[in-house]
């Protein structure tokens, strides 16, 4: 009786490591933006020349997904700009496997500003994106 417990106790043991689910590893390109998010840190700044920007992912139909705020003060440039080549390269291998589309829209640069003495992407006014 008791050989037949045991037994059943491996038994389900077994199934419950069989059947837990395997959690899916994290895309590359989301590492790479969680490394250069944490490379870019709080993009302090005291002037608004000391921000800039970096492009950011990559659209299936080609170009940036976004741009993100960064500062001089702080960040070492030539790893920043390393990263988010990276990062946009990892991303358009996924987006290719997967045959992820986009609606194709190209996004242009939008600067930065220094606003609270942070690196901020600059905000479109309601006039340049055609509202009345």
């Amino acid at each position: 009786m008791k050989l037949k417990q045991h037994t059943f106790g491996a038994v389900l043991a077994l199934f419950m490591l069989a059947s837990c689910a395997q959690t899916p590893a994290e895309p590359e390109s989301q590492r790479l933006a969680r490394e250069l998010r944490s490379l870019i840190g709080t993009a302090a700044c005291s002037s608004d020349s000391q921000c800039r920007t970096v492009a950011v992912g990559a659209k299936p139909c080609g170009g940036p997904a976004g741009y993100w705020a960064w500062s001089t003060q702080d960040t070492d440039a030539e790893r920043l700009t390393t990263l988010a080549q990276r990062q946009a390269a990892a991303e358009k291998r996924e987006q290719e496997a997967s045959g992820l589309r986009s609606n194709c829209r190209m996004l242009t640069d939008p600067g930065a500003a220094c606003v609270a003495h942070r690196c901020q992407v600059n905000v479109p006014s309601p006039a340049s994106r055609g509202a009345s």
